[in-house]
């Protein structure tokens, strides 16, 4: 059975258990779970916020406590995956902290989505990840057959070969971006010293949060004469908006890990699609 604690999040078909969910004055989210009968329950949620993580953790305790035994977990979006190094003493290993906090609900699994980097992966308790090649498989369908992949830091080259190979397109132009530790800004991108003489370009990464890593390139690879420009992020935040993304890129593709948009010239491709493929 499966319990949906996000009613507008349902990667998976099946019978759902039904419940209500609040949260008290005091800020305390809680759960009632409706009549049900199983002993394998598959929780799936979308976790934007710390609250949204009290959720999961008191309603995974309603389930034990009505008997289930075997309880596995469905969150594409793993929160904190950035958050993966310390960089400047005084900060906590953030990723870390989800994960043990995870890891005491003693799930059967975790199954995610293209995590950031290994190291969640590494953390996680019976960790299933699911890749973002048939994500990108689909993107590229509805893209002229002579784009260009676009690598946006060295973070993303491992991935993005593997991509390649999987796709039988070997490619891949390698980028780069030069950031301030110290205070996360930007200060420059490296694009290949080449002319692309009108190649559509598609930008492939894990996760768009303000958006500036692809506004900074898009203008670098129209320095270059590139053609149209697509991306395509597994994880869209957009926590600026998308009008000055929009601006930059012909259109851009992403899922539904993190919530539902109904955005101009924004494809989102639902994770029911993506996921059943790889069960």
């Amino acid at each position: 059975m499966l319990l949906n604690l996000d009613a507008s999040f349902t990667p998976y078909s099946g019978k759902t258990i039904p419940f209500e969910s609040f949260v008290f004055s005091g800020g305390e989210p809680h759960i009632k779970l409706g009549a049900f009968k199983a002993d394998q329950v598959t929780v799936t949620h979308r976790l934007n916020s710390f609250n949204d993580l009290g959720l999961l953790l008191v309603a995974v305790d309603a389930l034990k406590r009505a008997g289930v035994e075997h309880i596995s977990l469905c969150i594409p979006y793993f929160p904190a995956a950035r958050q993966d190094r310390l960089m400047v003493h005084g900060e906590p290993l953030t990723v870390k902290v989800y994960a043990d906090l995870i890891n005491a609900l003693d799930l059967k699994t975790i199954e995610i989505f293209d995590p950031h980097s290994e190291v969640c992966v590494a953390l996680l308790n019976s960790c299933k990840v699911y890749n973002n090649h048939d994500f990108i498989l689909e993107v590229m369908s509805q893209l002229p057959k002579n784009t260009l992949l676009i690598s946006p830091d060295a973070g993303a080259l491992k991935k993005i070969y593997k991509l390649a190979a999987h796709l039988k397109n070997y490619e891949v132009l390698e980028c780069g971006k030069v950031r301030d530790v110290q205070s996360g800004q930007l200060s420059g991108f490296k694009v290949p010293d080449i002319d692309l003489e009108g190649r559509p370009c598609l930008i492939v990464d894990d996760i768009c949060d303000g958006g500036g890593t692809f506004l900074g390139l898009a203008k670098a690879l129209k320095e270059k004469s590139c053609g149209d420009l697509f991306l395509a992020v597994s994880h869209g935040i957009f926590s600026k908006g998308t009008d000055s993304l929009l601006t930059a890129f012909n259109k851009i593709f992403t899922t539904d890990s993190t919530r539902n948009l109904e955005i101009e010239n924004i494809i989102q491709i639902p994770l029911q699609t993506i996921l059943n493929k790889q069960l």
